[in-house]
C-alpha cells in the first residue's frame, strides 16, 4: 500500500496504523535516505502496538528494547558496514522472536528470515512530502 504523508504527524499516524497490525515474530525492515522519517515511522509503530515508553533512535547502541507485554526491537543499522558486521550483532535471536522487529536501513541486513520480512519504503518527494510504500501487509 502506497501512503502520503504531508507532516510528521502523518508519518507518525502511519506508524500507529502498522504497529497495530503488527504480531509477534514480525520484521518490519525500513528503507530509505537519511531524514525520511525512519525513526519518527518507529516511534508510531511503538503507539500502534500499545508501548509508550520514549521510543530514540538506536545508532549508537544498534538494539534497543521497548515494551514488557509486547516486545519491540528497534534496530539502527546505520553505523553497520557489510555482512560480517551485521552476522556478528546476533540478531538471529532477535529477528522472528518473541517481539516485533523494526530494522532502520534495512536495506543492509543480509539474512534468512523465519518468514518474509514486511518492507517499508520511504522517500522523499519534498523538504514536507514524503511516501510511503508498504509491502507484505494487508491495508
Amino acid at each position: 500500500m502506497r501512503l502520503p504523508s504531508a507532516s510528521p504527524e502523518d508519518t507518525l499516524e502511519i506508524g500507529v496504523r502498522i504497529g497495530k497490525k503488527l504480531s509477534p515474530g514480525d520484521v518490519v525492515l525500513l528503507i530509505g535516505p537519511l531524514g525520511a522519517g525512519k525513526t519518527l515511522l518507529t516511534k508510531g509503530i511503538a503507539l500502534g502496538m500499545g508501548i509508550s515508553e520514549e521510543v530514540s533512535s538506536p545508532t549508537y547502541t544498534i538494539v534497543s528494547e521497548y515494551g514488557a507485554e509486547k516486545k519491540l526491537y528497534h534496530i539502527d543499522l546505520y553505523r553497520v558496514e557489510g555482512r560480517e558486521q551485521t552476522e556478528n550483532l546476533g540478531l538471529d535471536d532477535i529477528l522472528g522472536s518473541d517481539g516485533v522487529s523494526v530494522v532502520e536501513w534495512g536495506e543492509k541486513l543480509m539474512t534468512d528470515f523465519p518468514s518474509p520480512p514486511i518492507r517499508v519504503h520511504l522517500s522523499v518527494d519534498s523538504p514536507d512530502r514524503r511516501t510511503i510504500l508498504v509491502e507484505g501487509l494487508e491495508p
